[in-house]
């Protein structure tokens, strides 16, 4: 199991597991300090989302959500307790290195096909909400809105995609299949066919700059 250890690293934070005390770095998933360090042992990225209540709860209607009533004093009101670094532009310690490519807290996605990665900044779901985009070998389809910074990441084999009637809908171009958006999978309407979700999640530019600066970044 981990913890938030407090500490920073290019204000990047800290996890540590209650079994060794060693610290590890989130962004590399990897321990950097305490008994496992050097160990070569590297957590495997998993998918992840961000979304707004109001859209999870529409697919996923029978969640069941843990109580910000938790009997303690920590204020988890929504915008506590780092509200002000959120709304700020910049970070709360001097960070290097550092890119002026994107502003220093634009989000952005992380797809991670390691060793393959790229970056897909948020603005580009404006225009583009579903990307078609291939990754070192593989072939993906990313779907994301702005609003609620939700991005879902899928391999799409050899078809390209579209948006279809709803939020939860893909078109196959050519052949008009509708394809399903699901947590773990795009599932083919008509048969069943399924095509894996792929690992991602949400980081802050700066951030993700600090320790993977060559990572090719969509659009740009």
């Amino acid at each position: 199991m981990f913890g938030s250890s407090g500490f920073l690293f290019r204000s990047n934070k800290l996890m540590y597991d209650q079994q060794t005390k060693s610290l590890w770095h989130h962004m590399r998933g990897e321990p950097v300090v305490g008994p496992l360090a050097d160990s070569g042992i590297r957590l495997a990225p998993r998918p992840v989302v961000t979304t707004s209540w109001r859209e999870w709860v529409r697919q996923h209607p029978r969640t069941v959500v843990l109580d910000i009533d938790t009997g303690y004093v920590r204020d988890y009101t929504p915008g506590r307790p780092y509200g002000a670094y959120y709304a700020s532009p910049e970070t709360m310690f001097p960070v290097f290195p550092r890119s002026s490519r994107l502003a220093t807290k634009d989000v952005v996605f992380v797809l991670r096909l390691d060793p393959d990665r790229k970056l897909y900044p948020l603005e580009v779901f404006d225009r583009e909400p579903v990307v078609n985009d291939v990754v070192g070998p593989t072939s993906v389809v990313v779907v994301g809105q702005r609003a609620t910074r939700t991005v879902r990441a899928y391999e799409r084999s050899n078809l390209q995609f579209r948006a279809g009637a709803g939020p939860d809908e893909l078109i196959a171009e050519g052949t008009g299949a509708r394809w399903r958006i699901e947590e773990e999978a795009l599932v083919a309407v008509a048969d069943g066919r399924r095509l894996p979700r792929l690992a991602g999640h949400l980081a802050y530019w700066f951030g993700w700059f600090a320790f993977h600066p060559d990572t090719p970044v969509y659009g740009r």
